[in-house]
């Protein structure tokens, strides 16, 4: 009887200089995923928390944008030194290129980039280091899930059925790969007029079905803020430029859960 090939097994490493590995995954683009990153880095940092935050995204990164971040990376001779930003230890491929140079490099070559922001980089005394995903299901989700110790990936998506389809996508892999699913973050959930009404732009209770769907948490609903796009833009995310907005108060109650889960 001919026997199945066994599955290939990793070896996963913790990265050095951190207690616990946050990702923050969509598996879809334009849902927002830098922005919630960048902020829900800074609530743990409100709550307390030694946090550092790695723009994953090789090939659109977002975090020199964010967190206004012109400075390149020093090296002790072996790793490199986050750049210390908003009291966050930070990393990005945006930090060692151009902004405007484009990143075409095959799927070794963004492997080697991971390899080199989880292993060679001097991450000191982190109790969260938030991983900031690329979308997809590709080459970087992959390296992540299979060789670094992941505590537990945050999956957010917008309530519109054509972003749900590759969150759907994107559940599935990690169940695969063994990944736990905090849960689902509905971002973007609806606008509120002057008038006080919610106004569903982009559909409503889309990624709390979806959550249900798969036996997931459902974590909470984000609405659409204008000024969070515009303290984007400016590079000081609405949690650090505003802590009372409405907002950073539902980023700062994530944060809150997500302390007392791990710590």
């Amino acid at each position: 009887m001919i026997e199945k090939p066994r599955a290939k097994t990793f070896t996963k490493n913790p990265i050095i200089g951190t207690k616990f590995t946050i990702a923050v995954s969509s598996a879809k683009g334009g849902v927002g995923k830098s922005t919630f990153a960048s902020n829900l880095s800074l609530a743990l940092k409100k709550q307390g928390c030694k946090v550092g935050l790695l723009d994953a995204d090789i090939y659109g990164p977002s975090l020199p944008k964010l967190f206004d971040i012109g400075d390149k990376p020093e090296s002790d001779g072996q790793k490199l030194i986050p750049i210390l930003k908003y009291d966050i230890q930070c990393m990005s491929i945006g930090f060692l290129t151009d902004e405007q140079t484009p990143m075409i490099w095959r799927g070794p070559m963004v492997t080697s980039a991971i390899k080199t922001f989880t292993q060679k980089v001097a991450w000191k005394d982190l109790d969260f280091i938030i991983v900031d995903m690329p979308p997809g299901t590709g080459d970087t989700q992959l390296t992540f899930t299979q060789e670094v110790k992941m505590d537990g990936v945050i999956i957010i998506s917008t309530p519109q059925e054509i972003a749900l389809q590759d969150v759907k996508r994107g559940i599935k892999m990690f169940d695969k790969l063994e990944t736990k699913i905090i849960g689902l973050i509905d971002n973007m959930s609806f606008f509120k007029g002057d008038d006080g009404k919610k106004y569903h732009i982009f559909g409503e209770g889309g990624v709390k079905k979806t959550a249900e769907e798969f036996k997931k948490d459902f974590l909470c609903e984000i609405p659409l803020d204008p000024e969070v796009g515009k303290q984007g833009d400016k590079g000081i995310p609405i949690v650090e430029s505003n802590p009372e907005n409405e907002v950073s108060k539902i980023y700062l109650e994530l944060a809150s859960k997500i302390k007392n889960l791990y710590l």
